[in-house]
């Protein structure tokens, strides 16, 4: 075992958390080594998770407008079209290869050295570093951020294997379109996944335990898009608990029964995806060896300036409280950096975003109706449709509204959702407005460009108060 030289910052994980927190810190002066098990930074969402699924999405969208003859009105006509999985897929890998890459030269730009191994956390001040080969070395840091993101939850008595039985890993480098698929879970992953493979080809079919779908998301902008879903050829069976799956040389047979309980029955795939959830992933980080305390959950605990159990090791992302998504990792890395470096570091989680990149878009930003209604909050409400925008016309994405919640005495916007084309970008616009305590006022009185899809929020903020022009 060698010793590496000492740094100021040890990051372990290299997703967005952590390469983000190191160039944040690298800026404010300190030196960085970050820790990565891969070979690529950029963690689970730049490597298997947010960009490829992103890419896929936009290729199978054309492919399926294509094929489905969308363009015929627009006086486009073609043959049918042919699908070429394989370049498909290799589109894909050349867009995470280009990305990997440009992390690699932030870190040189920043001077951030990039240790490859698996960290684990042997004092207060040390981690030792294990390569693939067996050798170890520790590294002294005055401070430690862990940021080793989050696993696949796990579903009991199925197996993945990531051939028949898949995680979103899997789901992402199928080398052929099943003929049937079905996915375990009705959240972002398995609704994302569910329209590019329907897209392709595949008959898709959705089981969620709950009773619905996108939990914790608005009620009607969830009830709306498993309309849309439904209309574009997906199938879901809600209130049904998968019980056990095992594939075979013809495919994957699972165990399903309601969830509220009843008889028991069989469903067949060529290939199962499992999108049940993520969990922390801490394993070989020795918290319990340095007595780095965890919740219920298995969260690593962090007081207001990310700090743990510990006196200097920090944690960010996925590994503590908070949704776990890759832009709550980012502004994490940020803000504990700035704080070890005597700035005033803050993220404020009322008002991270959250997108499903399907065809609608979905955005979900601050309070829902129900969380309004349990906390006694009073509250107005103003919707305003796509088929009333003229934008959404004139290009042909007219499905889907955009709500606004206001509260009812200070008309401060408290929540705004979004179902829509581009429903990710026209989000930010009311995080801004939010992030300023701006009313739904504030929104309406602001000039928007016509013709813009961006006019659809600015109607809704009329509609608050019952005046929007368009309907």
């Amino acid at each position: 075992m060698s010793d590496a030289e000492k740094t100021d910052l040890a990051i372990i994980g290299g997703g967005p958390g952590g390469y983000v927190a190191a160039i944040r810190a690298a800026q404010l002066g300190m030196t960085v080594t970050i820790i990565e098990t891969r070979s690529t930074l950029g963690g689970t969402c730049l490597n298997v998770g947010c960009i490829p699924s992103k890419a896929l999405l936009n290729s199978s969208e054309k492919y399926a407008e294509l094929a489905s003859g969308g363009l015929a009105d627009l006086g486009i006509t073609a043959g049918k079209p042919k699908l070429d999985l394989a370049q498909m897929m290799a589109n894909k890998d050349q867009i995470v290869a280009g990305l990997t890459d440009g992390i690699r030269l932030l870190m040189r730009k920043n001077k951030i050295t990039h240790i490859e191994g698996r960290g684990a956390i042997t004092a207060a001040n040390t981690v030792t570093i294990t390569d693939h080969a067996g050798n170890q070395q520790n590294l002294h840091a005055d401070r430690i951020l862990i940021a080793t993101g989050s696993e696949v939850q796990p579903l009991k008595d199925v197996p993945i294997d990531e051939i028949q039985i898949v995680s979103s890993t899997g789901a992402l480098a199928l080398a052929k379109v099943p003929k049937r698929m079905v996915v375990i879970g009705g959240g972002y992953i398995g609704l994302e996944m569910a329209t590019v493979w329907r897209r392709l080809g595949a008959e898709v079919e959705v089981v969620e335990y709950l009773p619905r779908i996108l939990p914790g998301m608005d009620a009607d902008l969830a009830s709306k898009f498993k309309t849309i879903m439904e209309k574009q050829g997906i199938t879901f069976r809600m209130g049904t608990a998968v019980t056990s799956a095992k594939a075979n040389k013809s495919g994957v047979v699972l165990n399903i029964a309601p969830a509220d309980g009843g008889d028991a029955e069989k469903l067949t795939a060529d290939v199962v995806l499992v999108a049940v959830g993520r969990r922390p992933y801490t394993d070989g980080l020795g918290l319990e060896a340095m007595d780095i305390k965890t919740n219920d959950r298995g969260r690593i605990a962090v007081d207001a300036h990310f700090e743990t159990s510990i006196k200097g090791i920090f944690a960010i992302g996925d590994v503590i409280d908070g949704p776990m998504l890759a832009h709550k990792a980012e502004e994490d890395g940020v803000a504990a950096a700035e704080i070890m470096a005597g700035h005033s570091g803050h993220v404020d989680y009322d008002l991270v975003p959250g997108i499903v990149y399907t065809d609608p878009e979905i955005a979900t930003l601050g309070k829902t109706e129900e969380q309004l209604k349990t906390a006694g909050i009073d509250y107005h409400k103003g919707v305003f449709p796509f088929m009333a925008n003229s934008r959404a016309r004139a290009t042909g994405h007219n499905e889907g509204f955009v709500k606004i919640l206001a509260d009812a005495k200070t008309d401060q916007v408290l929540g705004v959702h979004i179902i829509g084309h581009d429903a990710g970008t026209l989000i930010h616009e009311c995080a801004i407005a939010m992030a300023f305590g701006a009313s739904s006022e504030d929104i309406a009185r602001t000039c928007h460009g016509h013709p813009t899809l961006s006019e659809a929020v600015k109607e809704a903020a009329l509609a608050v108060e019952g005046r929007a022009i368009h309907i």
